[in-house]
């Protein structure tokens, strides 16, 4: 198939692969990890399509290329100035904390903005020329959200879906953004604009009608808002109104990952990291990017709290992992200063010589390790603030077949819809952390079947929704609505090649 001739493109900031470089200096490509990798990975192979995105690296300009399993790799460019602005500024230092409640006040600057539409046209010009006549383009997340409708003024033959990964927040959060409006019309430029959850689809929707009434027609915004019931799960209920009167559908689709890549570590090698550990009685695993959103400070004192009151057996080890994540951008600094204190603090009051009580890792750890990591953990911690699923507490309820462990998990996480049976807590209450933390250990101890029963329930959900389901789910609605507004007959799109 032809560089400019595929019928299925997915679009994401970044291409699911990190540059390496060999001896002589030549570049080398290897897979990436990530959630957003690893729940679109298969699927793009399955459909032997293209991904366009940034290589991950400033200023590099590869051709081209494919991979193993024969998937197009179509690069984009960024510049210093373009990663400065569009990525670490916009992106991440104002869409960011918007869209998670204002965890910490978002900065609004026009040359941000500006940076931003540019890079959006440069996605999107890139999709144009890789795009097959008819061909159903997927586009990822918030960094992207002006690319669909750029798209359709580009190429109104194109079926276009838009997935956000992240939390959508309350309207009058959203509506604080100076280009609220050119921000609703680049994501109606979609066929369906796809979230993790109802409240989110149903936030959505409330902002249009809200921005409808208040901006006028004059905005392009939709003059209208129908609704054919509740936002229900992997199915679209409700529809808005185009500018161009197109009906653009909205919907829930809770990703998932992919259950048969979750690596099934050896025993020994669970005996071995336990033995390195000092064989403790309780092991506590956390294992999140090095975010301000992440609560992993939050967890830190809830846990020295709890060492201090001796409600944890004495051969306690709590392993974080936090991947060093947006390190140029001040509360990023910031909070990974904090979380390195705190190790520090904790390790000094109540940890030996040879037998420190948090073990900290700040760097990226292979699947293969972090599988091990998943065997070997007794208690998960999961405690965002705020996140719009949350892979890693899927991840591990995938890696317990048998239900042992048990798994705590913030009630702002996506997740905790999906799995009722964790240890909820409030992040935000450290109270309430020490009790699902010190409830789950208990429960371990005195309770194990009622533990057993609750991990086996989890992890039975991730097999039965996993991220395939997501997918078709997804892509099938995404026809569907296609059809829909064009009044043709189509095939499903998750059968699109």
């Amino acid at each position: 198939m032809g560089e400019s001739n595929n019928n299925f493109v997915v679009v994401a900031n970044r291409l699911p692969v990190d540059m390496q470089r060999a001896e002589d200096g030549s570049p080398r490509w290897v897979p990436s990890p990530g959630g957003l990798v690893s729940a679109l990975s298969p699927v793009l192979e399955s459909h032997e399509g293209c991904w366009v995105g940034w290589p991950g690296v400033i200023d590099e300009s590869p051709e081209p290329f494919r991979t193993e399993a024969d998937v197009l790799l179509y690069p984009v460019t960024l510049s210093a100035e373009d990663y400065r602005d569009f990525y670490e500024g916009f992106s991440n230092a104002t869409l960011w904390p918007l869209y998670h409640d204002l965890i910490v006040t978002p900065e609004f600057h026009r040359e941000w903005w500006a940076a931003y539409r540019e890079v959006n046209l440069k996605f999107a010009q890139a999709v144009a020329h890789v795009a097959a006549e008819g061909a159903t383009v997927w586009v990822q997340d918030y960094q992207l959200q002006l690319v669909p409708g750029i798209l359709r003024q580009m190429r109104p033959d194109l079926t276009i879906g838009f997935f956000l990964h992240i939390p959508f927040p309350s309207p009058d959060l959203f509506r604080q953004l100076p280009w609220r409006e050119e921000v609703m019309r680049g994501l109606l430029g979609a066929d369906i604009i796809g979230f993790h959850l109802e409240d989110n689809a149903r936030n959505f929707l409330t902002l249009a009608a809200q921005v409808s009434g208040s901006a006028g027609t004059h905005t392009g915004l939709p003059d209208t808002l129908r609704t054919s019931g509740e936002v229900s799960t992997r199915a679209i209920t409700a529809h808005v109104t185009a500018p161009d009167g197109r009906e653009v559908g909205v919907g829930a689709f809770p990703i998932s990952i992919d259950v048969a890549s979750v690596p099934r570590p050896e025993p020994q090698a669970v005996t071995t990291l336990r033995h390195d550990l000092g064989d403790p009685d309780l092991i506590l695993l956390g294992v999140d990017r090095l975010d301000y959103t992440k609560g992993i400070l939050q967890r830190l004192r809830a846990y020295e709290e709890l060492l201090a009151g001796g409600a944890l057996p004495p051969k306690t080890v709590f392993l974080q992992i936090a991947t060093p994540s947006r390190e140029r951008i001040e509360h990023y600094r910031r909070t990974r200063s904090r979380v390195e204190e705190a190790v520090g603090r904790i390790n000094g009051q109540y940890g030996t010589p040879g037998r420190p009580v948090v073990e900290y890792l700040h760097r990226s750890v292979p699947k293969s390790t972090l599988a091990t990591y998943y065997a070997a953990a007794d208690i998960m911690l999961v405690t965002p603030f705020k996140d719009g699923m949350n892979l890693v507490a899927k991840e591990y309820a995938a890696a317990h077949p048998s239900g042992s462990g048990a798994l705590v998990l913030s009630e702002f996480a996506g997740a905790a819809e999906e799995f009722p049976e964790a240890y909820l807590c409030n992040p935000f209450d450290l109270e309430a952390i020490k009790r699902s933390i010190h409830r789950a250990a208990t429960d371990l101890r005195t309770a194990p079947d009622d533990a057993r029963a609750r991990m086996t329930t989890m992890h039975r959900q991730v097999q039965e929704h996993d991220v395939n389901l997501w997918a078709q789910s997804f892509l099938d609605s995404l026809a569907e609505a296609h059809a829909a507004s064009t009044g043709s007959s189509s095939r499903p799109a998750s059968e699109a090649r």
